[in-house]
């Protein structure tokens, strides 16, 4: 996105829920309010990236086991009571319709969604990923690129590090042998390590993202890494263009674009 919108493309975030339902300090509070502290944060967020604008569509966070109870919803940047559904459980034509119509009121060309995997697997990541497909499809938006890891980069890493790390109790490594997507499926590998800052200060304002649980959270990890590993850890970015073959990946987001 950094790249993008330093290119001078006009860049649109939009978010499905507010994230009320993550881990969290309990001081942050939970709920409506972790849910409106999570909206500010993503607003900073979005603007540390250069992104023109922020939109919420207002479906409740589904939780991590996707079965968090109907309660309240996010309305025009306001939590209020009252309706609202578990995104991971929504109508997909019906969000579908709603994302669609963002994509035809801005005209994009290039949407950018969750793998089909939902990276680690979070249930509203797996919903991005179908209401995405679907909203570009209604849209006839030209380009989807499907955010994801190289997994078999990662499974390498996590061995790596286990030699002389030693991970959480509850840390289960096995889990990502299904997460992200195998790196002979990437189609995309963009370098975006001149953004890092951008990206990282764009990570800071995720405040709430680094507390709460027992262990250290992956976020509050990644920030305290120097900038040089930093950039190392972040500088690459992996995506998967549905519909055309793999081969050595992409290095220029709106390649697909410039073949038009």
């Amino acid at each position: 996105m950094a790249r993008l919108a330093a290119d001078g493309h006009r860049v649109v975030l939009v978010f499905a829920t507010a994230g009320e339902q993550g881990l969290a300090a309990p001081e942050t509070g939970i709920g409506y309010r972790l849910g409106e502290l999570r909206m500010a944060e993503a607003r900073a967020s979005a603007q540390a990236l250069g992104c023109a604008r922020v939109e919420f569509l207002g479906y409740r966070d589904s939780g991590l086991d996707g079965t968090v109870a109907s309660g309240g919803i996010v309305d025009g940047g306001v939590i209020v009571n009252g309706g609202g559904e578990p995104f991971a459980v929504v109508d997909v034509e019906r969000a579908a319709a709603r994302l669609a119509d963002l994509l035809r009121e801005e005209g994009a060309s290039l949407l950018t969604t969750y793998d089909a995997a939902g990276g680690y697997g979070h249930p509203d990541h797996v919903q991005v990923h179908r209401v995405g497909a679907r909203a570009a499809d209604l849209a006839a938006t030209s380009v989807v690129l499907e955010a994801t890891v190289d997994r078999d980069l990662l499974l390498r890493a996590l061995r790596l590090a286990a030699l002389g790390y030693s991970f959480p109790p509850d840390f289960d490594r096995a889990r990502f042998r299904t997460a992200y997507t195998p790196g002979s499926a990437i189609t995309h590998r963009i370098d975006v390590a001149r953004y890092c800052t951008a990206k990282r200060n764009s990570m800071a304002a995720h405040l709430t993202q680094t507390t709460g649980g027992e262990s250290t959270r992956t976020l509050a990890a990644l920030l305290r890494l120097p900038p040089a590993v930093f950039r190392w850890v972040l500088g690459t970015e992996w995506y998967r263009q549905p519909g055309i073959r793999p081969g050595r990946p992409l290095g220029d987001p709106l390649a697909a674009l410039r073949e038009h």
